[in-house]
């Protein structure tokens, strides 16, 4: 791989081992992947945006033997530090859109910008204030197909800007067999069960619960996940009598969540608004298909029917038709499992994900591996 550049500056959300969230994980991965590229050259300033976790408290600084990192929690603490000294930097790799409002306190010279578009928060309409910065883009980078296209429908004056697709990867191939589910059909949803994000699925999967019932009486639906929607998801359950067959498990570990994951037949999150969905390959990687919609990039992931279904969630019947069919044992269920899983191994991992991520950065011309049948790949 030819290298442009060397000297990177990463500007990224705080992505501290303790914190979640899908824009954090694949953080992690992809910071990990620059610091090994540039080593000493490579400076990350993590914005905690108000965390309260000890390591983000105040302005921590820390250089080790990979790289240097500048932790702030305050805008202010981040201005301090974009202006108290020089950047000697020739790339500027920015996690998030929102962090891009720190870019001109940065005393760069020449420095090449690319941006990472990461979902919903890209897919409307930019302020005056972020197209100034958007100007000085010189690549853009999205996690899907979907959230170029929706970016650049919002935002038309970009759509000749250099842009390559690198879609994500997380964790490492399953070394175990793929496991039985259980003898319960049981489908599981997991995410933040949050009213800021209320289009993941939850609403239309409940009321369709009833008329799956009908077709496969013994099914039951786990959700994991916790938040300030939970509630008026529980009193929806209650309110469809569903009490018996719709269980809330609230936030698990991981040790725990690998576990309902093993003992489901499917993962569900027919979403509106996913800009890529870490957690269909979390099931897709213990061999479990995926229900995604068609309305967002689910489908770039899963590739149905490689590894699961795609439907319209205001379906109704195309909804419970397709849940049932992934609750149901036998040959396409296994064809699936199998599907999803190879899917994943030979796509989908952390590694597959910092290798594409390194070409778009790094390379003139894109790391010659095979590409995902589900997307675009750089």
């Amino acid at each position: 791989m030819k290298s442009l550049h060397s000297k990177v500056l990463g500007l990224f959300p705080y992505f501290g081992p303790n914190v979640l969230g899908g824009v954090q994980a694949s953080a992690r991965i992809a910071w990990s992947a620059v610091t090994e590229h540039s080593g000493e050259s490579a400076t990350l300033l993590s914005y905690a945006s108000g965390n309260g976790t000890s390591s983000a408290n105040g302005t921590a600084s820390k250089s080790t033997d990979v790289a240097e990192t500048l932790i702030v929690n305050s805008k202010t603490k981040a201005l301090y530090e974009a202006l108290s000294r020089n950047w000697p930097h020739d790339l500027v790799f920015v996690w998030h859109l929102g962090l891009l409002r720190l870019l001109p306190f940065f005393r760069l010279s020449q420095a090449r910008v690319v941006l990472m578009l990461l979902g919903v928060e890209a897919w409307r309409e930019q302020n005056w204030l972020t197209n100034k910065q958007l100007e000085k883009v010189d690549l853009f980078l999205s996690i899907s197909d979907h959230t170029w296209r929706n970016f650049v429908e919002f935002n038309p004056e970009y759509q000749g800007k250099s842009h390559r697709t690198v879609l994500l990867g997380i964790g490492t191939p399953n070394k175990s067999p793929t496991h039985a589910p259980s003898p319960v059909p049981a489908a599981f949803m997991l995410s933040r069960l949050s009213k800021g994000e209320d289009y993941k699925g939850h609403r239309e999967v409940i009321n369709a619960w009833p008329s799956v019932l009908q077709q496969t009486p013994e099914a039951e639906l786990w959700i994991a996940g916790d938040g300030d929607l939970r509630n008026d998801l529980e009193q929806l359950v209650a309110a469809r009598g569903l009490e018996k067959k719709v269980r809330f498990w609230g936030q698990v570990s991981e040790e725990k969540k690998q576990q309902l994951l093993q003992d489901s037949r499917c993962l569900l999150m027919p979403s509106r608004g996913e800009g890529f969905g870490l957690v269909y390959l979390e099931a897709m990687r213990l061999g479990r298909p995926c229900l995604v919609s068609t309305l967002d990039a689910g489908r770039e992931v899963v590739n149905p029917p490689e590894a699961g279904l795609a439907v319209d969630p205001d379906n109704n019947e195309e909804l419970v038709n397709a849940v049932c069919r992934l609750l149901t044992d036998g040959a396409q269920w296994q064809q699936w499992s199998s599907q999803a899983r190879r899917s994943y191994e030979e796509n989908y991992t952390a590694q597959h994900f910092q290798r594409r991520l390194l070409a778009a950065l790094f390379s003139e011309k894109c790391v010659n591996e095979p590409k995902p049948s589900g997307g675009v790949q750089v």
